[in-house]
């Protein structure tokens, strides 16, 4: 398709930082009808990377390559405002492949969400300077409560988040902690007979996490979300060493109302877990609790009842493992 110089100018005035290609991937996202988007993102450098992950409707594989080209969306809505401004042009993917050194729809297809990592050079696409402070919320004269702190990343996704709430939750932390959130949330959406019998190519990506048995295959479906970690960081995950996000809107619940001393301490919680020392005998304790109720359930899918759980702990939970076993 033919693109036009002032189609060109129109995407450069459209991104002009990281915060407006964060808003635009966001947006993105919502129209597809995502009710849970995650985001990672990482810098190195003046490399600025975005990785987003939704339960959304998905993209044909013929369409990956398109959705970049203007005027083109995969979705049959209409273009509508919102607080940001006019979407759902075909032009807001565009916009973000001209302004970036890579957009790329790293995985999608119809029914699976999708996830589109997005490079840019912050040394030519600028961003926030601060970009660790969350947003707080201050109490005007007139009894109404505004935002306050820098425009960067987090306020950016927390405002998406508060305007949406109850539609779209948002989780925005490092890979890392990404990949903790979309493990956890694959334990919880996944059935245990699911994940001991089941294959996790026929689920939406949000929830392919949690069908990993050992940290080999974490990080390789892991790579396969475009979220790159270390076979020892999934293994801290899988541990509970790294704990999930909690989603945007109870960050700004727990944080954006709390006083400022609060606020303080609550940047630092990690301190006090590491302190957490738990004797042998109660590890050997709760490994036993654990070994008692899997025999109860055990038998009801066909694995063997006879393996032994393992129990570690870290700065912000205490994780039990118990190696599934089918029965021959």
């Amino acid at each position: 398709m033919k693109t036009s110089e002032a189609e060109r100018r129109q995407a450069v005035q459209d991104i002009r930082s990281s915060e407006d290609i964060l808003i635009e991937v966001l947006r993105n996202s919502r129209d597809a009808g995502a009710s849970c988007i995650f985001v990672a993102t990482s810098k190195e450098g003046s490399r600025r990377c975005l990785q987003v992950i939704d339960d959304g409707a998905g993209i044909p594989a013929a369409m990956h390559q398109r959705v970049f080209e203007p005027r083109v969306t995969s979705k049959l809505e209409s273009a509508h405002l919102d607080k940001w401004g006019m979407h759902g042009r075909g032009m807001a993917l565009y916009s973000i492949a001209v302004n970036s050194q890579l957009a790329e729809i790293t995985a999608s297809e119809p029914g699976m969400g999708a996830s589109l990592r997005v490079l840019t050079d912050t040394a030519t696409l600028g961003e926030k300077a601060d970009q660790s402070s969350f947003p707080v919320f201050e109490k005007q004269e007139n009894g109404s409560y505004s935002m306050r702190g820098p425009k960067n990343l987090l306020r950016t996704a927390a405002e998406f988040a508060l305007e949406h709430r109850g539609q779209v939750e948002v989780y925005l932390g490092s890979p890392a902690e990404v990949c903790a959130t979309l493990y956890a949330y694959g334990l919880v959406a996944v059935a245990p007979s699911d994940r001991a019998f089941g294959c996790s190519d026929d689920r939406p990506y949000v929830e392919r996490l949690g069908f990993c048995a050992d940290a080999s295959d974490f990080a390789q479906v892991a790579a396969s979300l475009g979220l790159e970690v270390s076979e020892r960081t999934a293994r801290r995950v899988m541990d509970g060493e790294v704990p999930p996000l909690p989603s945007l809107l109870v960050r700004l619940q727990s944080e954006g109302f709390a006083p400022k001393e609060k606020r303080a301490s609550s940047r630092a919680p990690r301190g006090d877990g590491r302190r957490l020392k738990l004797e042998a005998e109660d590890l050997a304790m709760l490994a036993q609790k654990a070994q008692e109720a899997y025999r109860e359930l055990a038998p009801r899918y066909f694995l063997n009842e006879e393996v032994e759980p393992s129990v570690v702990y870290g700065p912000q939970a205490i994780t039990i493992t118990i190696p599934i076993e089918k029965m021959l």
